[in-house]
């Protein structure tokens, strides 16, 4: 009797043991049931080095280390604008185990696409994802393991900014990457916008950083006015197209890196926004809180008009109203 007494009695107590820690263990779990200091594996595929992807880059690590302090180890790596290169990493990602994939730039994110149907995928800087990913009618969420948030400002209102300054201009040459798909669809976009206004445009397409000076300067000699979409090989060669046009011919750009580095003007978004929104998202995946597979594609909040004064000056022209001086570095 005192033998089957005793074994209750330490029955009961083990139960309240084994109570007490599963009480303790929940205080240290989210939600979702994931550890508070689980740390996770991210692996960042950038395209290029250049100001506009560089500073999605630091937006993007500076989201996940706000959201998630000390829980993030970010394995960075750069392409130096090969896309085979992008393929190799994307590979290496995979091998690695990593918990998600940054991909920065259009190369970057359809390389790691590529090489995974399970890992998650948030891509960064890139124009148009029905055009990366050839989606007919997109109706802004890509689906399976991709997301992210997109670079495009509107392309109408880059027309129109061509108007406000040279409504005299004649000729538009379009200057850009033909191994660009989102470049071949923004000056298309903005040729058609363009055209409806009475300018005659041409497309002046080079194939890598190799070929730039020679269509650039085939491009300025054509042309009254130049415009350069928002593209990774352009953006790499900007001293290049300044050393033609500056002086000679005005260059507007779709995007600001590109503007301060040759260009008069742009419709300006801010990429370090756009890789801050895509840490957002990456901590809610990574957290359990989101499904990537439904998570749409996000766009930039806010554009704003901006010139260069640089530029400005060599050509002697005064910007409309409401366009902002970019920063001297």
């Amino acid at each position: 009797m005192k033998k089957k007494l005793l074994a209750l009695l330490l029955a009961g107590t083990a139960t309240l043991t084994l109570a007490a820690c599963g009480g303790s263990g929940g205080d240290s779990s989210q939600n979702d049931g994931t550890p508070d200091d689980k740390v996770y594996k991210v692996g960042i595929s950038q395209l290029v080095t250049h100001d506009a992807l560089d500073a999605a880059t630091k937006g993007f690590q500076d989201a996940l280390n706000a959201l998630l302090p000390g829980q993030v180890e970010f394995d960075y790596q750069n392409a130096a604008n090969d896309p085979a290169t992008c393929a190799t990493i994307a590979t290496s990602f995979v091998s690695a185990g990593v918990d998600l994939i940054m991909a920065n730039a259009t190369p970057a994110l359809q390389a790691a696409a590529a090489a995974t149907a399970d890992i998650p995928i948030l891509g960064t800087s890139v124009t148009e994802y029905g055009v990366a990913f050839d989606i007919k009618d997109f109706s802004g969420t890509v689906g399976g393991n991709i997301s992210g948030t997109s670079d495009l400002a509107p392309l109408d209102q880059q027309a129109e900014m061509i108007r406000a300054w040279y409504p005299d201009a004649k000729t538009i040459g379009l200057l850009y990457c033909s191994n660009e798909a989102n470049s071949q669809y923004q000056v298309d976009t903005v040729q058609g916008h363009l055209e409806s206004m009475g300018y005659t445009c041409t497309q002046y397409a080079f194939s890598d950083s190799n070929d730039v000076a020679a269509v650039c300067q085939t491009a300025a000699d054509n042309s009254d006015v130049l415009y350069v979409p928002t593209d990774n090989t352009a953006a790499s060669n900007t001293p290049v197209i300044d050393n033609i046009c500056r002086g000679n011919i005005p260059v507007f750009a779709g995007e600001e890196g590109i503007c301060k580095g040759c260009g008069v003007a742009t419709l300006s978004i801010s990429y370090y926004d756009i890789g801050y929104k895509t840490g957002e998202m990456a901590a809610q995946i990574l957290t359990g809180q989101a499904d990537i597979s439904t998570m749409p594609v996000a766009y930039a909040p806010a554009f704003v008009q901006k010139y260069n004064p640089t530029m400005c000056d060599a050509l002697g022209v005064t910007p409309p109203d409401g366009y902002e001086a970019i920063a001297a570095e």
